[in-house]
């Protein structure tokens, strides 16, 4: 691959991943294309890969030749390693002089339990570093042609899980909270709940004809999107036989799709330009001016 770019050196740019260190890195929703180069630096480095199972395949056949990869994945209903021997496995291998690159679905720090293994390398005195990656949330909902916000539609988001660490609810949340002051819900995790949940905002006042969208597989070829209303949500998510990873946006913005889903328009889907029905969108860009 050449690495100059006039002039520039992009190679000689990129640290250089010394042994006994951990880098934790996100490598994106799942497309190979969205992770980002320090994360791609790391694996082409890196004697050791500790990595999710939402890590596509095709993101791992960029490590060096001779890697150990190392799965850790863990998957709701089916036996997975603990967080505890994961973690000690990564200091183990720092510890030892591998340079060891824990590779993560998404972002690290968003619901990545990437924090908790940070503090735990800072415990042990390991060094690391760590590497942002485009959260699923974001990336795989920009995939499906829905932007997390939009000026027409919501100047706040909010981000949730949709589980506790018992796996149940999480009944910490102020639903009442997020249902009034957050125009735009995303959820992580949140498939096997999601009767619970859409029955708590609707508790607290949102319209059951709200849009919702359910992404699956996000930003694969594999690829699915199903939209639906709050009140509908999980009886269709059942009879499509959606099953997780996925991502569940509800407020306005999933109504933009009729006009962003610019995977569709490749598939020959006719995009329009007022998804909203708000008149010319390009005299409501001169009116921002």
């Amino acid at each position: 691959m050449n690495t100059a770019l006039n002039g520039f050196s992009l190679a000689n740019s990129l640290p250089v991943f010394e042994p006994g260190w951990v880098w934790l890195a996100g490598a994106g929703p799942g497309d190979p294309g969205l992770i980002t180069l320090h994360a791609l630096n790391g694996l082409r480095q890196a004697d050791v890969v500790v990595y999710d199972a939402l890590v596509d395949a095709s993101i791992l056949s960029f490590a060096k030749d001779g890697v150990l990869l190392d799965f850790a994945g863990k998957r709701g209903g089916k036996p997975s390693p603990k967080q505890r021997d994961i973690t000690l496995k990564l200091i183990d291998y720092a510890r030892s002089g591998k340079r060891v690159l824990r590779l993560k679905g998404g972002d690290p720090f968003v619901f990545g339990r990437g924090g908790e293994e940070a503090l735990a390398l800072a415990g042990a005195h390991v060094p690391f570093r760590v590497i942002p990656g485009i959260t699923a949330g974001i990336g795989g909902l920009a995939y499906a042609g829905i932007p997390a916000t939009h000026r027409d539609t919501n100047q706040a988001v909010t981000f949730l899980t949709g589980h506790d660490q018992s796996g149940l609810a999480p009944d910490a949340i102020n639903w009442k909270g997020i249902a009034e002051g957050s125009p735009v819900i995303i959820m992580y995790m949140a498939m096997k709940h999601l009767s619970q949940i859409a029955g708590e905002l609707m508790a607290c006042g949102r319209s059951g004809e709200e849009p919702v969208a359910i992404v699956c597989n996000a930003s694969l070829p594999q690829q699915s999107v199903l939209e639906t209303s709050l009140a509908c949500c999980a009886a269709d998510a059942a009879s499509a036989s959606l099953e997780p990873p996925a991502i569940v946006c509800v407020g306005e913005v999933v109504r933009l799709r009729a006009g962003l889903d610019w995977l569709g328009a490749l598939a020959g889907r006719t995009l329009t330009g007022d998804p909203l029905g708000l008149g010319d969108p390009l005299q409501s860009l001169g009116a921002a001016e």
